[in-house]
């Protein structure tokens, strides 16, 4: 199949975190941009192939970096697609909430099962054919915005007696996972960790300040280089990050960088300011990798969205999007940290009301984040360049991170 039959596919992810927030798997965000249903392979969609085409084109290794990827199905799909273009072992297979538990789709469940593949029962609800379905199936999700905390701890009791694992989905707030993890939910899912934890913080934590002064001194506007050059210096962390970054196989120079002046002449000031704030903020403390991660791959995605529509705001736009959650960081709302940064007037614009080219490319970026394809459709611009760079971003992030997360 030609790259050229994919170039209409939104393609996306959202994580899955087990009780100490790391990433287990993500959900498959999907949809073809001018037919067919969001994020659910139907067999009596033209769209589930093309879409399974395009799975084998980018390939889930690429999407997911290694985890599984759960995918929403129909009962339907899954009689017709039983032989799927997937490593077994990388992949969950959703059952979406209405599934009918008739003869030939347990036969081809109890099938696909015992040749390795695993399924979870998405949105349940007790009913004759979740029950029936339940046997089958090794995760149970809940979502626990449409549920009473009551009904959520009945629901938990009742399923006790099975062997599910159990996944809390559409977790908007901290206080909702704390509750789900305390009933023994194994998985979570939701926006929680781009939300601060505690909006009813008046400051910024004390043991985030360090990172907040050293983000308002990188982006001071009249900082010179020698100014700079002291500033990185003095931290031995980061100065020691951006040097192996710099001599890594990510950039193969075939030369070595040894001094943090080198590094600032080779990089640029806007390139060397985006990457010191990239690691300031990798070192906030009491947030989990990823958030970070998120973030990292939120603003590489605005950077190479830019580059190609509007190329002189690349920069912006990476800073952009990596600022945009500085709000889940530091625990208190944007505007406030903002008021502490000496940012441009056209970045703060950008960050609190997506206005000018860079407030544009960042909520055209977080609509495809969410999956929200009406709105990236409506918003405009070419899916193929969004979705590459997504993609892009991704592999980027993995390759930093490890940089990023390794101690001086």
């Amino acid at each position: 199949m030609s790259n050229g039959s994919i170039h209409n596919i939104f393609l996306g992810r959202q994580p899955i975190f087990d009780a100490d927030l790391a990433v287990r798997a993500y959900e498959l965000l999907f949809r073809h941009a001018d037919r067919g249903s969001a994020n659910i392979m139907d067999a009596s969609s033209a769209t589930s192939q093309v879409i399974l085409n395009a799975f084998t084109v980018l390939g889930l290794e690429q999407v997911c970096g290694g985890l599984p990827a759960y995918i929403n199905v129909t009962g339907d799909f899954l009689v017709r697609y039983s032989e799927l273009p997937f490593p077994r072992e990388k992949v969950v297979l959703e059952l979406l909430e209405g599934t009918p538990a008739s003869e030939d789709v347990l036969e081809v469940i109890a099938a696909m099962r015992g040749r390795g593949y695993r399924f979870a029962l998405d949105d349940f609800e007790w009913s004759a054919d979740t029950e029936r379905l339940l046997p089958l199936v090794q995760t149970v999700k809940i979502d626990v915005l449409a549920h009473e905390p009551s009904r959520i701890r009945a629901m938990v009791a009742e399923l006790r007696s099975w062997r599910v694992r159990l996944l809390a989905e559409k977790v908007e707030t901290r206080e909702q996972f704390e509750f789900c993890r305390e009933l023994g939910f194994e998985l979570f899912q939701g926006f929680f960790l781009s939300r601060p934890s505690n909006l009813s913080a008046s400051s910024i934590p004390t043991n985030r300040l360090p990172a907040l002064s050293l983000l308002a001194a990188l982006h001071r506007p009249d900082a010179e280089v020698d100014e700079l050059e002291r500033l990185i210096a003095r931290d031995v962390s980061l100065s020691y990050k951006l040097l192996r970054y710099l001599n890594s196989a990510f950039f193969n120079l075939g030369r070595r960088i040894d001094s943090i002046r080198q590094a600032i002449v080779f990089l640029g000031l806007r390139e060397l300011r985006s990457w010191a704030s990239l690691v300031a903020l990798a070192a906030v403390p009491d947030k989990p990798q990823a958030l970070m991660t998120s973030l990292m791959i939120r603003a590489k995605t605005c950077e190479l969205v830019a580059r190609a529509l509007c190329p002189g705001e690349a920069s912006t736009c990476f800073t952009v999007g990596l600022f945009s959650g500085l709000d889940a960081l530091f625990d208190v709302p944007l505007s406030q940290v903002l008021e502490e940064l000496p940012l441009s007037e056209d970045t703060e614009r950008a960050l609190l009301e997506r206005q000018g080219e860079p407030g544009r490319v960042l909520e055209w970026v977080l609509a495809y984040e969410t999956g929200d394809w009406e709105r990236v459709s409506r918003l405009g611009g070419p899916v193929d360049t969004l979705r590459s760079a997504f993609l892009e971003a991704v592999a980027w992030s993995e390759q930093v991170a490890s940089l990023i997360r390794e101690r001086a």
